[in-house]
């Protein structure tokens, strides 16, 4: 019997440890991303150096991801886990204790801190690359849906809980600054679980032996893989570069500028699409058994980007939200297919790098874009960082799909996605 004929996903003590990770990372970054923005403004910050934070920050997460990924194959993914989580931890102190906006950015930009409420760091490349070998029985394209369900639900629950505690701390009589640094000290406490979390994956994963690769690895930690990876995270660049003008911490400001919100309502409101988009990630396994991994990655990509595009020609609060609500129906699918079809694209001693290139490629294009989108959205809630993102990733989905549409995943990988 084949992995997919068994049908019930069973996972290994190690696969269990890095869904309960991913769940507590996720929580912490929807947690801070509905004030991070609305704190930094508070702090001093305008609109056009709030988005210049955000851009550095995903540089130095990006950057610092491409080269753990490479030294992966050496160190060992759970290592570089380990290492790198107390960066969470750092971030949200720096950010409660600082007194001038120097160490303020410092806080943003050398800390762990995630502007779009989602994964950020090495986390997420690691994890991947250990994903396929904690699969005892089941369907690979059915874990990494489940994975990404235990982020979205927790990022949607910490997004929500976010804008009730801030609420309940202000009824309280918490000044608002006071608020936030407590929200921050929060956050830096779930860093510390993470990074013991960590420590117990890297003894789990240290008792199995090394499988030494059959072919050496090149400067990029890929050997035959390397052009198509390339290729792929190249065009991945297009889409995380039009995502940016819209991560969740701007989008959270759009809202406040054009309609007044506040963030409990906000809270509500980034619930309802992660909530959304955790049950797109469970449609997309089915959807790509029948149809293809790169069809469902294209073609239910292009509906949510048209929705995209009405987001800000809508005339009230609650009319953007249904039509942002609805979009998230479908913008989510393509992103465990796309997990699924770049680590079965590649050798096992491969995934971590190449996991890890896409990853850094997506954060790099998606640096660039927060800055003009803080620019822009200051300039009466400019509606131009929907049309650039919308417009973009329809760009992408075609030449995706024209490029990739030939492409055959080796026979195993095939059989086991």
């Amino acid at each position: 019997m084949t992995e997919k004929e068994s049908g019930r996903l069973v996972l290994s003590p190690e696969g269990w440890l890095l869904f309960a990770a991913k769940a507590l990372r996720a929580f912490g970054f929807g947690w801070l991303s509905v004030v991070l923005a609305i704190f930094l403004a508070r702090r001093g910050l305008s609109s056009g150096e709030i988005g210049a934070v955000f851009t550095a920050t995903l540089v130095e997460d990006a950057v610092l991801t491409m080269l753990l990924s490479i030294a992966a194959a050496r160190i060992g993914p759970a290592r570089i886990m380990l290492f790198t989580a107390p960066l969470i931890a750092f971030g949200g102190v720096l950010l409660a204790v600082a007194e001038s906006r120097w160490l303020l950015v410092a806080g943003a930009v050398l800390g762990t801190l995630s502007p779009s409420g989602q994964d950020a760091g090495p986390f997420a490349p690691m994890e991947q690359a250990l994903l396929p070998g904690a699969v005892r029985s089941g369907s690979r394209m059915r874990v990494f849906g489940w994975y990404n369900v235990a982020g979205f639900l927790p990022s949607a629950l910490g997004a929500l809980v976010a804008g009730y505690a801030l609420q309940s701390a202000l009824a309280k009589g918490a000044g608002e600054l006071a608020a936030y640094r407590w929200m921050l000290w929060a956050y830096a406490g779930g860093g510390l679980l993470l990074t013991a979390a960590y420590l117990r994956l890297a003894v789990l994963t240290e008792r199995r032996p090394e499988v030494p690769p059959q072919t050496p690895l090149g400067a990029f930690g890929l050997h035959r893989s390397r052009g198509v990876v390339f290729q792929l995270a190249a065009l991945q660049g297009i889409d995380a570069f039009a995502g940016g003008f819209i991560i969740q911490s701007l989008l959270a400001y759009w809202f406040h500028l054009r309609f007044g919100v506040r963030p409990e309502a906000l809270g509500a409101l980034f619930f309802g699409t992660n909530l959304l988009s955790a049950i797109s990630f469970l449609l997309a396994a089915p959807i790509a058994d029948r149809f293809g991994m790169l069809n469902t990655m294209v073609f239910t990509h292009l509906p949510s980007n048209v929705l995209l595009l009405a987001v800000p020609l809508m005339p009230s609060f609650e009319t953007a939200a249904g039509v942002l609500l609805l979009r998230h129906v479908l913008s989510q699918m393509d992103v465990p297919t796309r997990q699924a079809y770049t680590v079965a694209l590649v050798a096992p001693e491969e995934r971590p790098a190449a996991a890890g290139l896409a990853v850094s490629v997506r954060a790099l294009a998606q640096a660039c874009a927060p800055l003009v989108s803080g620019m822009t959205m200051a300039v009466a809630a400019s509606g131009a960082p929907f049309f650039l993102c919308g417009g973009l990733k329809i760009v992408y989905d075609l030449a995706l799909y024209a490029r990739f549409r030939g492409v055959a995943l080796p026979k195993e990988s095939a059989a086991t996605s």
